[in-house]
């Protein structure tokens, strides 16, 4: 952790014994205490099935083509209704949506094989057309001639592999070795998600307790994989966990104060009748599992900042460094801040609309479970990015100040200026 090395980010020097102890007396216990963590929830992979209903298979295939014919009287088509009047006809009913398409198999028990499937009809379906890749539900007890297959959706795999190569290329091209990293974290953050987080509380793992697990792993694994084993990475390791249980607390203060269960839609009441999932640790697992991609960014931000300042200017003491790096901590927060509203927002955009068409007022709109939810998730979220600045910054300006000290009191390691830097690698 001293030494500096971290896959050539930027160089930076030895830190004091003092200093790397120090961290090392906090950061060994939480790792120690987040693998036990780890161990003791992880899920055994039982009770994860999805009910006690018909299994259907999920099969790929391409529509060939799709014959089209008016619906039936009374049956929505999924359309508005087509005015033609005004083109010397009657009004009709779009009959898009009402046919059947022939489908060739591109996977399953015969692949190759062409079937007939009808298309949905229902209000809100999808429209096909010949040519498009779509996912067929393979209903168990059906015949190939017909009411075996059913047309789910489209076939989404391929758009989503070519997204998913430009992100890759373009963060490798811009960050080379760093962005290589970051996609590595990435990768953690999704696999811990995915095969620890969702399973346990499925198993009836309290969602709180998970989701702190679980994002006390991703901090250790993802923070130094991706910035190195460094003290500034350290530093920004022990800001985003003591950031992230104040931000544990406050969300479990809040919710209780604001009497928020965490059944706002179908879903949610589904998961708490059906598998006895608390879900208003459900809510609190989401508030941190959020807030900690937030953090991070900003912890790791304000130490770097502190770092780039003590090498910058080597004589600045404690409280020169903190005041520095807290104008820029507070520049950022005043964007992230918007950035999570925005987010919000979005994200309830459907819903807002709703609230817009029926009328309400904004008291009444405000108050609802479902925005107030989101009012004390931003809430929150915001107070642990807050608390996140001085925190971490403090934590950097102390440290920087301990190495600029050692520095300075050691006649044989004279400041590392960039021209003594030049002279140590042999160039010219």
């Amino acid at each position: 952790m001293g030494s500096g090395h971290h896959h050539g980010h930027g160089e930076e020097g030895p830190a004091p014994r003092g200093v790397v102890l120090a961290t090392l007396a906090v950061l060994v216990p939480l790792a120690v205490a987040t693998l036990a963590g780890l161990v003791w929830l992880w899920p055994s992979g039982s009770g994860q099935d999805g009910g006690d209903g018909v299994e259907m298979g999920r099969i790929t295939g391409t529509i060939t083509s799709v014959v089209l014919k008016p619906c039936p009287q009374g049956e929505p088509s999924g359309e508005t209704p087509l005015d033609v009047s005004g083109l010397g006809g009657e009004t009709e009913t779009d009959p898009r949506r009402c046919g059947t398409a022939t489908v060739r198999l591109t996977s399953g028990d015969w692949p190759g094989t062409s079937v007939k499937v009808e298309l949905p009809s229902g209000p809100g379906s999808q429209i096909f057309a010949a040519g498009d890749d779509v996912i067929l539900l393979d209903m168990p007890g059906g015949s190939l001639s017909g009411g075996r297959y059913q047309l789910s959706d489209h076939d989404r795999s391929d758009p989503l592999w070519i997204v998913a190569a430009a992100f890759v290329l373009a963060v490798v091209a811009f960050g080379r070795w760093r962005g290589l990293t970051a996609l590595l974290g990435l990768a953690v953050t999704f696999a811990l998600l995915a095969t620890f987080l969702l399973p346990a509380i499925l198993e009836g793992s309290p969602p709180l307790l998970a989701a702190i697990v679980c994002a006390a792993a991703i901090i250790l694994a993802v923070l130094y994989l991706t910035h190195g084993l460094t003290v500034t990475t350290s530093l920004a390791v022990v800001g985003t966990l003591a950031s992230l249980t104040l931000t544990g607390l406050l969300a479990t203060a809040a919710l209780d104060l604001a009497h928020l269960t965490g059944i706002t839609d179908d879903s949610s009441l589904y998961l708490g009748l059906n598998y006895q999932i608390n879900t208003q640790g459900l809510l609190l697992a989401s508030i941190i599992i959020g807030s900690l991609g937030v953090l991070d960014d900003v912890t790791v931000t304000q130490a770097a900042t502190v770092r780039e300042l003590a090498r910058a200017n080597p004589d600045h003491g404690f409280a020169a460094l903190y005041r520095a790096a807290a104008r820029v901590g507070r520049a950022h927060i005043a964007s992230v801040v918007n950035t999570i509203v925005l987010a919000y927002a979005g994200a309830s955009l459907p819903l807002l609309l709703l609230f817009r068409i029926g009328q309400q007022g904004t008291h009444q709109v405000l108050t609802n479970p479902v925005v107030a939810q989101e009012i004390v998730r931003s809430a929150v979220g915001t107070l642990g990015l807050i608390a996140a600045v001085p925190l971490t910054t403090a934590l950097a300006a102390f440290a920087a100040t301990k190495t600029a000290r050692r520095t300075a009191a050691d006649p044989e390691t004279p400041p590392r200026t960039p021209h003594r830097r030049v002279a140590e690698s042999g160039q010219v």
